[in-house]
């Protein structure tokens, strides 16, 4: 009866030139050096292969336990542990308490080859894929456009790297705003917005990730709104976040387009920086739509028209509550404000009043019609403050703590950027009005 022998691949190479050395076909120098062996194991090899044939150099530690395995007594020891208090550990936690709860010296390897020969952890190639059906698209154009940003390198070498935002339609799948930015922030998507409501109206609902910019991503905030939503919510026009990537698959998939495609046509193009790469966008957008874009279910378009009295300015702002103390005064982004001891300030005492920030710093603070001139002067100045009824905004300099450092205002002043500014930790710091 013929026995099944197991040998690697070295060992069939090594079986193979034996063969020709013994023909004589080959000499043993030779032989030694395709085997990388010395030539004194050659011989010793030969002599073996010729008594015992090719089965001789297989390993004869194949299929024997190791000299370092460790006792069954130890392996049943630490599966009778898991299963009892660490049924729902992975293998990796379930060795850290076995090491310091109970003493055992094994590897997570170790522990995760005992775990699943027992069947208490399945290794993730094994696992079951979790699937994600296909959602039908909307009937109608403007029902539901996905958003995101892509970070790419779309200039290449030739510009720094930079973010585009893109905004699909669901129902046709054409690209509705492009717009290259230098990365993702609120105001950058205010600007995108801006631009597709002036062009298309406003659509039923925008469907985003779970980036902090569209949810309040705080489990101890108790809901609320970002500054996304609460301008949408204005708007009325609808929020959705996705809870996986592949649920807003269609501008997923549009990156991978987008990052294959643009990046080459504005090579052709000659395109060295965002400002012409923002240009040249309109007609790449034209000619995607062409190519990819399809009919949608319904021919009925659900975009809404703006208002003519929709307050874009504002609502494209930052806006905030802050509350005017007995003193006069409120405190916004580590500024204190310091209102003049007029009618209308005392008007305001103990109340609540609403502060708006343009992407340039420019900030206006106002409660109802009534809007306050604010003008934060460098540390010399004095603190004044005037309340009018007409709309300005707040210019000048002032600390203002953005991106975890002091940015810098400049206003009517004309201060160089470069002023070194007070300490507003140790020195209140007050504003003009």
């Amino acid at each position: 009866m013929t026995a099944l022998v197991t040998m690697s691949r070295r060992e069939l190479d090594r079986a193979g030139v034996l063969a020709r050395i013994t023909e004589g076909r080959l000499t043993q120098v030779r032989g030694a050096e395709l085997m990388a062996l010395s030539v004194r194991q050659v011989r010793r090899l030969c002599r073996v292969y010729a008594d015992e044939g090719p089965s001789a150099l297989a390993s004869k530690h194949r299929g024997r336990p190791s000299n370092r395995r460790l006792a069954d007594a130890v392996q049943e020891r630490a599966l009778e542990l898991v299963r009892s208090r660490y049924a729902d550990f992975g293998p990796t936690f379930a060795r850290e308490k076995l090491v310091e709860q109970h003493g055992f010296e094994v590897s997570v390897t170790t522990v995760r080859q005992w775990m699943v020969e027992a069947g208490l952890w399945t290794p993730r190639k094994l696992r079951d894929r979790r699937v994600h059906q296909p959602r039908r698209r909307r009937a109608c154009r403007g029902e539901l456009i996905q958003i995101d940003g892509s970070d790419h390198e779309w200039f290449e070498d030739r510009a720094p790297r930079c973010v585009l935002l893109v905004f699909v339609d669901d129902a046709t799948g054409d690209l509705m705003e492009l717009r290259f930015a230098p990365s993702e922030s609120t105001f950058e998507y205010f600007t995108s917005v801006r631009r597709y409501l002036a062009r298309h109206g406003r659509p039923v609902a925008f469907y985003s990730d779970k980036a902090s910019i569209f949810r309040v991503n705080r489990k101890d905030y108790g809901g609320g709104l970002t500054q996304f939503g609460r301008a949408m919510s204005e708007l009325n026009i609808d929020v959705i976040c996705a809870n996986s990537a592949p649920a807003k698959g269609r501008v997923e998939r549009a990156h991978q387009t987008l990052q294959d495609r643009l990046v080459k046509e504005l090579r052709l193009a000659g395109v060295c920086c965002m400002e012409d790469g923002n240009a040249f966008l309109a007609e790449f957008v034209e000619d995607y739509n062409r190519r990819f874009g399809r009919a949608p279910e319904s021919p009925h378009d659900v975009h809404r028209p703006l208002l003519a009295d929709e307050p874009l300015d504002d609502i494209f702002r930052l806006q905030v509550e802050r509350k005017v103390s007995r003193n006069l005064t409120l405190n916004y982004k580590r500024v204190l404000y310091v209102l003049e001891p007029t009618a209308q300030a005392h008007g305001v005492k103990g109340k609540r009043v609403r502060v708006y920030e343009d992407d340039d710093g420019n900030v206006s603070i106002r409660d109802g019609d009534t809007t306050s001139s604010t003008t934060s002067s460098s540390e010399r100045c004095s603190a004044r403050s005037v309340w009018s009824n007409s709309r300005a905004t707040k210019r000048g300099c002032a600390t203002h703590e953005r991106g975890g450092t002091d940015a810098y205002w400049r206003g009517d002043s004309q201060a160089p950027a470069h002023e070194v500014q007070p300490d507003i930790s140790k020195k209140r710091r007050t504003g003009h009005f």
